[in-house]
């Protein structure tokens, strides 16, 4: 690999363990991510995105303790996302977007704080922070119960529960409504809404309206 370095030409025939930082971005590199990346000890920001990498993402990235930002977006990454990567206590910055990466997302350590923005563009992963539930081959969902909750909320049987209370709350209120301005109870209320005198008002229309009888 040909690196400029202050300012002179060098080929380097391995990556030094001294760098902190790789971006290797936009290029046509192809092949698997290479293992000896974890030796790196020190190094805490590693750009592959926007190459044709094939292959699982190589576990041993998770040795790499001190790693803050990893970005190996827009290649075509498969499998699953190693569990070891967990282990990056300092990561804050991911991005697996946009490519053929399956299975559950790791939710324990840092990876519990990524967003949806982290992981779209790959069809077959699933679990939060996705609304796409994980199932297992009985069909059943494999997310605890109260992650399962949330869920329920976000594919739909939630909002049928607003809807109903908020219909029924709607009803309950039209009951009370007409039953306040029948009885003219409580007063302030009604003459808040109607106008000072609303009940008086009502009772004279009443008695004009009133048929009257006459004297035998």
């Amino acid at each position: 690999m040909n690196l400029t370095l202050k300012g002179q030409d060098q080929l380097l025939n391995r990556l030094l363990e001294t760098f902190t930082t790789i971006d290797l971005s936009s290029n046509r590199f192809s092949g698997s991510i290479p293992p000896s990346l974890g030796n790196l000890k020190i190094l805490k920001y590693l750009n592959l995105s926007h190459n044709n990498l094939t292959g699982h993402i190589a576990s041993s990235l998770g040795n790499l303790s001190e790693l803050e930002s990893l970005d190996l977006s827009t290649n075509k990454l498969d499998g699953e996302i190693p569990s070891d990567l967990t282990r990056l206590t300092f990561l804050a910055k991911l991005n697996l977007s946009v490519n053929n990466l399956v299975g559950q997302i790791p939710r324990s350590n840092q990876f519990s704080t990524f967003e949806n923005d982290s992981y779209m563009g790959n069809l077959g992963l699933c679990g939060i922070p996705l609304t796409r539930k994980c199932k297992e081959e009985n069909g059943q969902s494999m997310l605890p119960a109260e992650e399962d909750d949330e869920y329920e909320f976000i594919d739909g049987f939630g909002w049928r529960c607003v809807v109903m209370g908020y219909g029924s709350g709607f009803i309950v209120g039209i009951g009370i409504g007409y039953m306040i301005i029948r009885s003219g109870r409580p007063r302030w209320l009604v003459e808040f809404f109607f106008g000072v005198g609303y009940k008086y008002k009502t009772k004279k229309r009443r008695n004009r309206a009133a048929p009257t009888r006459r004297g035998t």
